[in-house]
């Protein structure tokens, strides 16, 4: 069985930005949150740039130095990375491994603080 396509949906249905970079930085794949969230920067245009062509000299530091302790252990796969206090969400970066645990790449996952809005169940009404 592909998983793939089914892989890409949870990526694609989720609300937060997920943009998925190589191992060299390559920005591989944003969903459409992450294409909309970065409209301003290029948006769907930056697949194929360097993330770290986007971020500050002590951001790009940062992203290497958790990208070598990434590479030191198969057990070191997510670090937490920065609090948005404006959008109150943590912010990590997560390792992607393939199915032997060798290290292929990351991404950076969102996780809002906020309590959900919406009624349970919404689309009953």
């Amino acid at each position: 069985m592909n998983l793939s396509p089914y892989f890409q949906s949870i990526i694609d249905q989720d609300t937060s930005a997920v943009v998925i970079c190589s191992l060299t930085h390559e920005i591989i794949y944003m969903n459409p949150a992450a294409i909309s969230r970065y409209s301003k920067s290029g948006g769907a245009s930056l697949i194929g740039k360097s993330l770290l062509s986007c971020h500050n000299q002590s951001s790009c530091i940062k992203i290497e130095k958790v990208l070598t302790w990434f590479q030191e252990s198969m057990s070191h796969n997510i670090t937490y990375t920065f609090h948005n206090e404006k959008e109150n969400k943590d912010v990590y970066m997560v390792a992607l491994r393939d199915s032997s645990g060798v290290l292929i790449g990351y991404y950076e996952k969102h996780e809002y603080r906020n309590p959900e809005k919406n009624k349970l169940y919404h689309f009953y009404e």
